[in-house]
Formats: structure tokens, C-alpha cells, sequence
């Protein structure tokens, strides 16, 4: 498991005087609200204090201390934003983060290797997991509790149950 979990990507500077436009990475919208430090990855990872934040249109604006201006600011572009593991909030159970799902070996019931999560796609009903590296190719694989039958995040494994969804599989008459 990851130490730090990316909570924002920096989309640009905003204005002159050093605020930044936040995609949050997170399902609760005013998470940013309860987070008094947040963290750079370089070769390491860098505390940042947050002076202010506000919210408009699903974005955060995010001033941070020691960034004055839109200069300052600019390397930040394209960069994710961290908190340790150990700020994150508790999840429900049979919920897990993404990042804990990434590199996960997905088998079926049967012990049949599929390959590993490559990414996680968030369509609104239900995630979908993007398996790949395995030898029937790029499967999706939906995220549904009759699909998606074991995540065990400290294994690294997830089986699934892929007998009432025909035509899942390539390859599969």
C-alpha cells in the first residue's frame, strides 16, 4: 500500500497572486476544508501549508504558503497534491481507494489469471476495472458485488465471478 494518497492535481495557476485551480480527487467535496497541510512529491514529499481554499464548479482554489504569485505557482502544473495514508478518511466497508486497487492480480473463482488492475474507470453507477497484462488482453471488469467476490488489498488479489456475465471475456463463445 501507498504511504500518501493524492487527494488533487494542479490544473493552473489562478490569478496573480499565487492561487492554484484543484481537480480534487475525492469523492467528498469539501474535503479540502479539514486539510491544514498538503503535501508536493519530488524526490520525496514536501509538507505545504494551505492558507485558504474555496470551492466553484466541482473545483477547489487553493492558496499555499510560500507561493506569492502566479510565477511561483506555475511549476505546479500538472502536479499531484498528497496527504499520508494516515489523514485519510476511514472508508465504508467493502469500499477501498483506488490506489490500493491499482497492480492488483485478478483471477477468477477458478484460479484463472487475468491480469492486473491497470486503472479504474468512475462512470457513476458503478466503477469499472481495467485489466490488462493478461493473457486473454484488455478486460472490464464491472465492480458489482456479484461480479467482484474477494479484494484482498493485503494479497494484492481480487477473484471475480464471471458466470452470469457472458461475453465479458474475449475470446469467450
Amino acid at each position: 500500500m501507498l504511504d500518501y494518497l493524492s487527494v488533487g492535481f494542479v490544473l493552473r495557476p489562478h490569478g496573480l497572486k499565487g492561487e492554484i485551480k484543484v481537480k480534487p480527487l475525492t469523492d467528498e467535496e469539501r474535503r479540502f476544508d479539514s486539510l491544514k497541510y498538503l503535501y508536493l512529491k519530488d524526490d520525496g514529499y514536501k509538507k505545504i501549508e494551505v492558507t485558504s481554499r474555496r470551492y466553484d464548479k466541482g473545483f477547489v482554489y487553493l492558496k499555499l504558503k510560500g507561493f506569492e504569485n502566479k510565477e511561483s505557482v506555475e511549476p505546479l502544473r500538472n502536479q499531484y497534491l498528497w496527504i499520508p495514508r494516515n489523514m485519510a478518511r476511514k472508508l465504508p466497508e467493502n469500499t477501498y481507494y483506488i490506489a490500493d486497487l491499482l497492480g492488483c492480480r485478478v483471477e477468477t473463482r477458478t484460479g484463472e489469471y487475468l491480469g492486473k488492475i491497470a486503472d479504474v474507470l468512475e462512470t457513476g453507477s458503478n466503477d469499472v476495472y481495467i485489466v490488462q497484462e493478461g493473457p486473454r488482453g484488455e478486460i472490464l471488469i464491472p465492480a458489482l458485488k456479484k461480479v467482484v467476490v474477494l479484494v484482498d488489498i493485503s494479497n494484492r488479489l481480487i477473484q471475480v465471478d464471471l458466470t452470469d456475465m457472458e461475453g465479458l471475456l474475449p475470446d469467450e463463445n
